[in-house]
């Protein structure tokens, strides 16, 4: 259902030195660079976009999340590992969530140099 999803920045440079590395983790590849903006594309053609606001500064929203599918809960440890290391903070460590079990949901939260909100997650083993 969700083609495409993008969070602000005040700072372009800072921001796509983050999700350059986050990105190849997950197997997206940079598709568009502007002045303003850049996009991420992943291999199921959803996109991601981090970019100055089009008016006003860029603030987090209270409540906003964006989630990143990974291939393996192997990349799940390394995006947050590697989000944590560019400056990241942590806001859940990697683990399986909910009640199914240990081949259920397994995700991790953390939040990007902007502030913003980013689960990277894998469905089942």
């Amino acid at each position: 259902m969700l083609s495409v999803a993008r969070y602000g920045t005040r700072d372009l440079a800072r921001a796509t030195e983050f999700y350059d590395v986050i990105a190849a983790l997950l197997g997206a590849r940079r598709v568009m660079e502007r002045d303003e903006l850049v996009a991420y594309k992943g291999a199921d053609g959803g996109m991601f976009l981090i970019g100055l606001p089009f008016a006003g500064e860029a603030s987090v929203g209270n409540g906003s999340q964006v989630g990143f599918s990974a291939p393996s809960r192997d990349i799940v440890d390394a995006v947050h590992a590697e989000a944590i290391a560019l400056g990241g903070t942590c806001e859940g460590t990697p683990r399986v969530r909910g009640p199914d079990g240990p081949n259920g949901f397994y995700a991790a939260y953390f939040r990007d140099r902007d502030g913003n909100k980013i689960m990277v997650m894998r469905g089942g083993p």
